[in-house]
């Protein structure tokens, strides 16, 4: 195991990294910024160093401070959790060429999967459906249009180096899309360090579909279920579960074996997500694979008893999935749901930074908290909105919602505004509850309370 790893992120994946480092008795080092110096998983970690000012830019995106910093701690590997530098391949370079270990797949894959339009083309070759799309925009503006404009509508305009729904812009209509491909390659570039964006056929209200795969380095490869992320509001994540309500389970279940097959095939080294969109009518169709940890692992960890953070160490660390996975579980347990918890105004989606004049997480048996933030701390401008996970698990579905409502009453927020409201409604909206997700579902719920 590592004798010491730098953690290149923020905010809650920060602070799990440092719980498992610890449980694991393997010190951490937190970077962080200015407008981060407070956090308390910054002075719960072994270790902290600044490493610039509050742009992300200047600070979680600045690849050589943070290299200097990780040789400045004697650090032997980095984790650059999800977001930020997590798919950018030549971080995962100048990383290992420095001598320390990139604690995610080999650097090809971040360049083959962080890039949607190669593992599209890899995927494809694997026999897996696909949605029409095209190769990565390139040329002038209008060159761009015209490219996009020719696989027709509706489009989505997608960042071909991130992940999380950051950038991804729907387009109904011509005189929409330069504007979108500009707005989506400015964000893409603050998000990700790459402005690269490539367009796909807009599927209306599919269900979003993922499984997560696990792999080593000595050629073993396999699945830990299913996972659905169907809730979104405005292509991002809100909420999802493990696993998938009223997908047939045979169906999951050989979805799951082919992705893995598949992964094994192509040699792939790591933890990693391939992610589908689902119909009862077409079926699976390929979406993207993410090479790194995502956001809503936690529900995948609670169904499978497994800390896929521990798992990723001893991944990179060389281990075999028969060390690092001796026991994978033969079936999920119950049912858990997660939600994310954003500082912005629950009627207009906007942002609500300022301070955490109030923050009491809920507790209790089922109940578990993500988080960077604790009271009193400031939340800024400078980053995603997002200051929490909630994850409930039950035996069933309904149980699990139910637990998510009761946890959601008790989470005590004051001085900013939260989407607690939001998740709620959709918590007691008879659709969700009967299991009739898709990417839809939220905007449906909106329109359904509004006067």
């Amino acid at each position: 195991m590592f004798k010491k790893v730098v953690i290149a992120n923020r905010g809650a994946v920060a602070a799990r990294l440092v719980r498992t480092l610890r449980s694991l008795s393997v010190p951490s080092v937190a970077l962080y910024s200015e407008a981060d110096a407070a956090l308390p998983y910054v002075h719960e970690a072994d270790q902290r160093l600044l490493i610039g000012p509050p742009p992300a830019t200047q600070s979680y995106l600045n690849q050589e401070a943070i290299l200097a910093a990780a040789l400045k701690a004697g650090a032997d590997a980095i984790h650059p959790g999800y977001g930020f530098l997590s798919e950018n391949y030549e971080f995962a370079e100048k990383v290992i060429a420095a001598g320390l270990t990139f604690i995610g797949p080999d650097p090809k894959w971040l360049e083959l999967m962080g890039d949607k339009t190669a593992s599209k083309k890899l995927m494809a070759d694997e026999g897996f459906p696909m949605s029409p799309s095209t190769g990565i925009l390139t040329g002038t503006l209008e060159e761009q249009v015209e490219e996009a404009a020719a696989l027709g509508f509706p489009l989505l305009i997608k960042p071909a180096g991130g992940g999380g729904g950051i950038g991804m812009t729907p387009v109904h209509e011509a005189d929409k899309l330069a504007a979108a491909i500009e707005s989506a390659g400015k964000l893409a570039a603050r998000s990700f360090g790459r402005p690269a964006l490539y367009a796909e056929r807009l599927l209306e209200n599919p269900r979003h579909v993922e499984f997560q795969i696990v792999a080593d380095r000595q050629g073993r490869t396999l699945h830990l279920f299913e996972r659905d992320c169907s809730t979104q509001r405005r292509r991002q994540k809100v909420v999802e579960e493990a696993g998938a309500p009223g997908l047939p389970p045979a169906a999951a279940g050989a979805m799951a074996e082919r992705a893995a097959e598949a992964m094994s095939r192509l040699g792939y080294d790591h933890l990693g997500t391939v992610e589908t969109l689902y119909s009862p009518e077409t079926g699976f169709s390929f979406l993207e694979v993410n090479p790194r940890l995502q956001v809503e692992h936690g529900v995948t960890e609670e169904v499978t008893g497994l800390d896929l953070v521990a798992l990723q160490l001893r991944l990179a660390a060389g281990q075999s999935l028969e060390s690092a996975l001796p026991k994978r579980p033969a079936a999920p347990r119950g049912h858990a749901i997660e939600a994310r918890i954003y500082a912005e105004d629950p009627d207009k989606f906007f942002p609500s930074p300022g301070p955490l004049k109030v923050f009491r997480p809920p507790k209790g048996p089922g109940v578990r908290v993500e988080t960077g933030f604790a009271e009193g701390a400031l939340v800024t401008p400078f980053y995603d909105p997002m200051i929490a996970l909630v994850i409930t698990l039950a035996d069933n579905r309904l149980a699990a919602i139910d637990l998510m409502s009761e946890a959601l009453d008790a989470f005590a927020i004051e001085g900013i505004k939260t989407n607690i409201p939001f998740v709620r409604g959709l918590m007691k909206y008879g659709p969700f509850r009967e299991g009739r997700v898709h990417t839809g579902l939220a905007e449906e719920y909106l329109k359904s309370v509004q006067p």
